[in-house]
């Protein structure tokens, strides 16, 4: 089985791994792979941050990793958060008043339009790849549901008419962004681990 380090210190977004890669390959947390520090994301885009993150794991610990960055893209703010969606209210990354923050931005707007994008940078064998997933919503007009974190409250997938929190956790893996990019991830690993010479 290959064993692959996942480059977060956010533990729902390690459970949103797991359950999304399904137990075909061993993921490995920072701490296990004895990384303690805080991994910086200085970068001016999404792909940028995952890199960043991937190429510091991959360079210090000498293993297989992916890392990710994932941004909330609100059509009527121009495309903010964006980048800087977990930051959104300043440096304390405090959820609560991201999403309160958004929601008074957005208050008298009629286009509520959003999408959150994923994207996964993936170093194997000395060698970089990149993975998008993007699920299309709109931002409700208040939060619902108690369920995943950071914006899933306010965020109604395309088609839907619940927010992620509203969802369980295998409903949301099943159309989410990170899924999507994940399952990307996992159709690439599976070929690789199927080819000879990978570990």
């Amino acid at each position: 089985m290959l064993s692959i380090v996942f480059a977060t210190g956010n533990n729902h977004k390690a459970r949103e791994a797991e359950a999304a890669l399904g137990g075909a390959f061993r993921i490995i947390s920072l701490k296990e792979a004895g990384c303690e520090e805080e991994l910086q994301e200085t970068q001016a885009t999404l792909e940028g941050n995952a890199l960043q993150k991937a190429r510091y794991v991959h360079q210090h610990y000498q293993v297989h990793c992916f890392a990710e960055d994932t941004g909330l893209e609100v059509d009527a703010l121009g495309g903010a958060p964006g980048v800087f969606s977990a930051r959104y209210a300043g440096p304390e990354k405090d959820t609560e008043s991201n999403v309160t923050l958004l929601l008074r931005n957005l208050e008298g707007q009629e286009n509520r339009k959003a999408r959150f994008r994923t994207v996964i940078a993936l170093i194997l064998d000395d060698r970089e790849y990149l993975f998008e997933g993007v699920a299309e919503g709109h931002i409700a007009l208040r939060r619902s549901g108690n369920q995943g974190f950071g914006y899933d409250p306010v965020f109604v997938p395309e088609g839907g008419s619940r927010t992620f929190a509203e969802m369980s956790l295998a409903e949301k893996n099943s159309i989410s962004h990170r899924a999507r990019a994940l399952s990307k991830l996992q159709a690439f690993l599976q070929e690789k681990a199927g080819a000879p010479g990978t570990p």
